[in-house]
Order: structure tokens, then sequence, then C-alpha cells
């Protein structure tokens, strides 16, 4: 899938700090968390709504009223002549997104397309289903967010079964997964200089408005202090496996979005900050119960669309629930551990599903903006052994 009139301010991206599932938003619907976020991000970056031809709204656990989802969303923002589609891919929600705008602004001309995105993954709804078939008519129930954890109902088996079986395919060790770990929370620690300067440019506080006044929720909350031996003392997650709590993400709640239009306006709409072009994107499913390798997979077709190397790429960054997924990346696209990740990842800060590949786009064009532009990867796994990446450059 190939772009060549979609653009990204590089100013007009954000991302919520993401809060630890039962944390701070445990109770904070995720549609009131899309309002809220992208409403202030917009207003902080003094971009003027009416300028919006269509929302496209990426989540993955239903809230009361996300039945309406992006009309609603729109309305409350003030966009009450915006419409546009709700998109679910589980974790691939933010590149099915960004992709489905992309191909939205150049089929018209360059029309702006706001891409919003938001989960909360804390108390996730249990739905009931009627079933007239039941013992007295007693309906089947399903907990969204927690049976969809347990397992895939295609394999029977969890998202750490797929991790464990890629393992093994790639001939990974535990001690390899828990270095790697210790390397992205050592990037995402760096990320944090200078009082956080740099995430401060980018990360717009959640508000809570409580009966009490408001609190603000500035920084990620809920990361884990990492160590080589509090690492080495985890039991693995599985009888002789080797991910363990530690080498694994976290559920998160949080919300994410940007801004995508074509090259004139995307330069009006810059400043002189610079704009991020679009090139392709790539979607793929990997081998039954391997989702951690379909990354790799979605990033060859995005490279491949993009007419690009690995090699070419000025920097990477993942969504990797498990260290594993990484490695792999690593081994088959021959890229440097050290050259994925350097803002942090969702391994260390946590993962709200819908918004989670957003934010590690937002920190892409950040860390290419650092390094004076160039060309960057983005991937990332979904559930179903889904993987889907994004080829960008910042000009």
């Amino acid at each position: 899938m190939q772009f060549d009139n979609a653009f990204i301010p590089a100013p007009l991206s954000w991302s919520s700090p993401f809060i630890r599932w039962q944390g701070a938003t445990a109770d904070v619907s995720s549609l009131d968390l899309a309002v809220q976020v992208t409403r202030d991000a917009l207003a902080a970056r003094r971009f003027d709504t009416s300028r919006v031809t269509q929302l496209v709204y990426g989540t993955t656990v239903p809230q009361a009223g996300s039945f309406y989802g992006a009309p609603l969303v729109a309305a409350r923002m003030g966009l009450a002549g915006v419409g546009g589609p709700t998109l679910a891919q589980a974790c691939a929600t933010s590149v099915a997104c960004i992709a489905h705008a992309a191909a939205a602004a150049q089929l018209s001309g360059g029309a702006l397309q706001l891409v919003v995105t938001a989960d909360r993954i804390s108390n996730g709804p249990l739905l009931v289903y009627p079933r007239s078939g039941g013992m007295g008519g007693a309906p089947q129930t399903e907990h969204w967010v927690l049976d969809s954890f347990a397992a895939d109902p295609w394999t029977g088996e969890s998202m750490v079964h797929t991790a464990e079986a890629t393992a093994r395919d790639g001939g990974f060790t535990r001690a390899q997964c828990d270095e790697l770990t210790l390397l992205r929370y050592s990037q995402y620690e760096r990320a944090l200089a200078d009082d956080r300067r740099l995430q401060r440019s980018y990360l717009q506080p959640i508000v809570l408005r409580q009966r009490k006044g408001e609190k603000v929720l500035e920084a990620d909350e809920g990361i884990s202090p990492y160590s080589r031996e509090g690492l080495a003392a985890l039991k693995p997650s599985l009888p002789d496996g080797i991910t363990t709590p530690g080498t694994q993400t976290h559920p998160a709640d949080g919300a994410a979005g940007l801004v995508v239009c074509g090259r004139d306006e995307a330069r009006a709409l810059a400043g002189g900050e610079g704009v991020v072009r679009l090139i392709a994107a790539g979607f793929a499913r990997a081998e039954k119960g391997r989702m951690p390798k379909a990354p790799a997979l979605a990033a060859q077709r995005a490279l491949a669309a993009a007419d690009c190397t690995a090699q070419a790429l000025g920097a990477v960054v993942t969504h990797n629930p498990f260290a594993v997924n990484d490695l792999w990346l690593g081994q088959q696209l021959d890229i440097p551990l050290e050259k994925m990740n350097a803002l942090g990842c969702s391994l260390i800060y946590g993962h709200p599903q819908g918004p989670t590949g957003m934010r590690g786009v937002v920190e892409l064009v950040q860390t290419l903006r650092r390094q004076g532009g160039g060309l960057g990867l983005f991937t990332g796994c979904a559930a179903g052994d889904m993987g889907a990446a994004l080829v960008l450059a910042v000009e």
C-alpha cells in the first residue's frame, strides 16, 4: 500500500501518557479520554478545527456510547458536521487508522483527516449474549478483555504461547530476553532527561475532573523499575518457558492522535518545524500461533512497497509486547537491537491496544527529527498472528 500525497505536519502528532491498568484512569471512559486529550492537544497547537473534513477513530474495547464512535467523538469536540469511520484491528488499529486517513487524504486531493485513537483496558466490559437454546434461556457471557487475553479462539492458546513458540523457532534464550528488556528500559530512562523535556513536547496531559478539582497526569504511570537481579528472580509465565512478567508488556489506558493532509497544507500547518511523508503501509499474518513473527513480515511488505531496504532506515520503533518480538525482527531484517526504540517502547511503558501504535509513530517522528530527518519504520504485532507496519520520512 503506497501513498504519494499524504503528510503529517510534524507538530500535529501527540500521545497521552500511558497509565497502567487499574490505575488513575481505571474509571475514565476511553471516549472521554479521546475527547479531552485530542481537544487539548489541538488547542495547545493552535489548530483550527474547522479544517477537519473527516475524523478517523480507532478503539478496541467497547465503552458506553461507543456504538456511535467517530461521529460522537467529533460532535463532543465541537465538530458537529464531521463524521468518519471507527476502526478496530486489535494492536494494529493505529496503523490501520493512519493508512485509512492517508488513502482518504490522497483520494480527496489532500483533504485534512484527524486521526484519534483511545482505549481503556481497565475494567473491560462483561458482555451478555442472549441464547434462547440455553437451559432456561441462560445467556452466554464474555469478558471482553480478560477472555481475549486468555486465549485466541482459533488456536486455544494465549499470546504468551506465541512468544514461546517464536522463541523456540529463533533459538532465543531467557538471558537474551532479559538483556533486551534492560536495553529498552535504559533507552526509556534516557528519554526522561532534562525533566522529561523531550517527552513534554509530545505527551499531552490527561486531565481528570474530580469533585475536589482537577488531577493532571503528565507522565506515564506504573513503570516497573527494571534491574538485572530483579529480572533474574522472576518465574517464567509458562512452565519451562523463557518469557517472564518482566519481559512482556502490561495493559494500560491512553489516547493518541495526529493530523494527515496533503503536502501543501502540511507545510503550512507545520510552521517551519518539518513534515512527515507517509510512504507505505504493510499488513501481514504469520503462521498459526506465531504472533511475534508478524511484525517482520509486515515490515518487509511495507519496505517493498516503499522500494526501501532495512539498511536505509534512520530509525525503527516497534510495538513489542514481548522481548521476543524485537529479537525476531532484528534477526530477520538484520537490524541492530540498539537501532530500535530510542525513546522507549510498549514493552516498558505499557499497551492500551488502540493508541499503542500511534504513540510509536509519534516517537518515531520525534527520533527522526532529532537526527535531522530521514526514513523510519514502525512495526508491531496484533492479535490473530497479525502484523502492521508503516514507512515514513521526516523532511
